[in-house]
């Protein structure tokens, strides 16, 4: 108890409530389910005192009435906390797009602050015209050096058609000449028909003959 003044409310954060809301819901379907097991309960006894005890019977099913009735009103209950954390997470995530949005437009506006159109098309202006500059830097420095030598473009032209025209007629020639037909180079050996033994031997004797007379002298 506060004695000094009322007490300060504490601020329900997003959260918290949802976190709440599903607390609520979950013991609210825990209770349905006891309730329906003593509808179960109290329709057996009913069915088990239908013909035995019929004022048992309809104290039976009195009470599963009443029950049937608690637990109607848990299901719209149910519905209502549902639809509850439904509609507060739906808010929730369009307030976090809206903050995310917000701050990607503040960004936004930070990094234009600095800069003005004027300035910008300034620096587009000297950009094109330091590449102009160095696109006729790079053309100059490309162009052939004569070195005071004049060239004449025709005789040029000329001299190349020349040795085209060479080139297409070697190309020519050596098309022709494998096209001729070959011709052979080598003369074919004509067999020797086999030397007479008996003249071999007379040779050999001759030889032997001579080198015996060199060794007398």
């Amino acid at each position: 108890m506060n004695l000094f003044g009322k007490a300060k409310s504490q601020k329900t954060t997003t959260k918290d409530a949802i976190i709440k809301l599903r607390e609520s819901l979950e013991m609210l379907e825990k209770r349905e389910k006891y309730l329906q097991t003593k509808i179960d309960a109290e329709l057996k006894l009913a069915k088990q005192n239908a013909t035995k005890n019929k004022r048992v019977a309809l104290m039976a099913l009195k009470r599963k009435k009443q029950y049937e009735e608690t637990i109607n009103k848990i299901m719209g209950s149910r519905m209502t906390l549902e639809t509850q954390a439904m509609a507060i997470e739906s808010a929730n995530v369009n307030l976090e797009t809206i903050q995310a949005m917000k701050a990607g437009a503040d960004a936004m506006k930070q990094i234009h602050g600095s800069l003005d159109i004027n300035k910008v098309d300034a620096t587009m202006d000297d950009i094109r015209e330091q590449m102009d500059l160095a696109n006729e830097i790079s053309d100059a420095i490309s162009q052939p050096v004569n070195f005071g030598v004049d060239i004449d473009e025709d005789e040029l032209n000329a001299e190349l058609e020349l040795l085209e025209q060479e080139e297409l007629d070697e190309k020519l020639l050596d098309t022709g000449l494998n096209m001729a037909p070959s011709v052979p180079t080598e003369v074919p050996a004509i067999a020797q028909p086999p030397r007479p033994v008996k003249q071999r031997e007379d040779l050999d004797d001759e030889l032997a003959q001579l080198q015996a007379s060199m060794q007398m002298n």
